[in-house]
């Protein structure tokens, strides 16, 4: 292997102001990105219905996005290597901004997939890279503080995706929650680049897999496509389903194997031999895709079937966040102190908690009610994320935690996409099981009709409303169930963690994301 090298001139370290700046400016990106995975959420049902589409066609803009965005992570270090990081950031960063100004401009849902894909494969390498050149910038004895902005733009990005989604959509329409993004983003690029001039990028020769790139996409997108088309297309009674499924399965399979015996993998799967690591990563993706689920489906019942606006919607998903900055100090204190694996245990057990509050609600539930348990939910979800990843790096070797916080990140994400399928699915499969079963059960339907006719209804109109509040019980018992799968979800999570080791000492939080 030859020597690393540079292509410039190196420049005097940045200090004073241009160092703040450009350390903001670099956090601004990581915020953006993680912004992008959540400011659609609320805005799915604006976006459907202004496209032409079902609201569960409209998640694909979600998992479009993390798909791609997943993707994109295990090739982060191979294009560092070989670009630099610093000028692929940049790149990525003034990237964002072109993508998302298609993104506003896309006219069908096709259009739209296609540029969120995009908008994901650019997105992907910002958020590893931002917390590399963070830690870069800074001096040594710095580094906390660079820590600190990084946690804080990956903590308060996807809680304040559904309030600004929300209220954006509202007022001025969903093309503008990516037009928004774009001076923002172009800006901040473009700054950067000029603070950054001159500074140190270090390059080395570097080598992708290309076939375990081809399988990795083979699989994944299959997957992503049978979760995402099979509600549509009567599942396994589709051969394009089965066929789907059999192109996943056995590209996952050549995947696993090429990977194992490959010297230079994209994804280091040898990783897993350390106990720590497969516990904290699996307990990571397992819980986040739970997280994630929730977060999608409250939004999406709350517009679909309680009458609120995108607006409100983002206000009872995104008002964790307040407990959860306000959390976060005093969470990183603990676990300086308390075994790392009782404190993500505890964390996730309370997300699982909040999930069976949840299942307490009805149709006639106020906001203030909704409110309660999301303001709840900050200080957990702060308990689960801080150390999880913390602890996932403290239990492999310093020289592979750049491919151990990779593996993570990837897991993580591609959980978030496969939750958003999963939990359509079951709320649609649910609803119309129950509505079977509660108009099997109405046996006085015609007696309460003749009734709303006797006193003047018209007989339409009185079927109709007997059929509309067998449909509202039908989606309002859905949800319920839903929140019952994601509890037991964060239930098998919370025990995950226990397979792990205990950890010798205080683990670094700050983590290789």
């Amino acid at each position: 292997m030859s020597t690393v090298t540079t292509h410039r001139a190196e420049a005097q370290p940045l200090t004073g102001l241009p160092l703040y700046a450009a350390a903001i400016l670099i956090g601004l990106g990581n915020f953006l990105v993680v912004l992008d995975t959540t400011i659609a959420n609320v805005s799915v049902p604006t976006i459907a219905g202004n496209l032409g589409v079902s609201s569960s066609q409209g998640t694909w803009v979600i998992t479009s996005y993390a798909v791609a965005e997943a993707i994109t992570v295990p090739l982060t270090g191979w294009l560092a290597g070989k670009f630099g990081a610093q000028r692929v950031f940049i790149t990525c960063y003034i990237g964002f901004a072109a993508i998302s100004l298609l993104c506003g401009l896309s006219s069908s849902l096709g259009m739209l997939l296609g540029m969120r894909v995009l908008l994901g494969l650019v997105g992907g390498p910002i958020m590893p890279l931002s917390q590399m050149l963070l830690l870069r910038i800074f001096p040594k004895e710095k580094a906390t503080l660079a820590t600190v902005i990084w946690a804080m733009t990956t903590l308060v990005g996807p809680v304040a995706g559904p309030i600004l989604g929300g209220i954006i959509c509202d007022s001025v329409g969903w093309s503008w929650i990516f037009f928004i993004k774009v001076p923002v983003a172009a800006a901040g690029g473009l700054v950067l680049l000029l603070l950054l001039r001159g500074q140190p990028d270090p390059t080395k020769p570097s080598f992708i897999d290309k076939v375990g790139l081809a399988l990795l996409v083979l699989w994944v997108g299959a997957l992503q496509i049978m979760l995402d088309e099979g509600r549509n297309q009567d599942w396994f009674n589709s051969p394009e389903i089965c066929w789907l499924a059999a192109i996943a399965a056995i590209g996952f399979v050549a995947f696993l194997i090429w990977e194992l015996t490959e010297e230079n993998p994209i994804v280091n799967l040898k990783i897993f031999r350390y106990r720590g690591f497969a516990a904290a990563a699996t307990t990571y993706a397992v819980g986040f895709g739970a997280f994630f689920a929730s977060i999608v489906l409250l939004p999406l019942w709350l517009q679909s079937n309680m009458g609120y606006t995108a607006t409100w919607a983002g206000y009872a998903t995104g008002i964790m966040g307040i407990l959860a900055v306000a959390s976060a100090p005093l969470v990183g204190k603990a676990v300086e102190k308390i075994d790392a694996r009782l404190v993500v245990s505890v964390g996730i057990l309370g997300l699982g908690l909040i999930s069976v509050w949840r299942m307490s609600f009805t149709p006639d539930v106020t906001f203030a009610q909704m409110a309660w348990p999301t303001l709840l939910t900050g200080p957990f979800m702060v308990m689960f994320f801080v150390p999880v990843t913390g602890l996932a790096m403290a239990s492999v070797g310093h020289d592979e935690q750049a491919n151990a916080a990779g593996l993570s990140n990837f897991m993580r994400t591609l959980a978030g996409a496969f939750a958003t399928s999963l939990i359509q699915t079951g709320w649609q499969n649910a609803a119309r099981q129950n509505q079977t079963e509660l108009a099997g059960v109405v046996h006085h339907g015609r007696e309460l009709v003749d009734a709303a006719v006797g006193q003047g209804a018209p007989a339409a109109g009185a079927t109709e409303m007997l059929s509309y509040l067998v449909e509202g019980q039908s989606v309002m018992l859905a949800t319920l169930n839903m929140f019952a799968v994601i509890a037991v979800c964060f239930g098998v999570a919370a025990t995950l963690i226990w397979i792990a080791p205990k950890p010798q000492g205080p683990i670094d939080t700050s983590g290789a994301h």
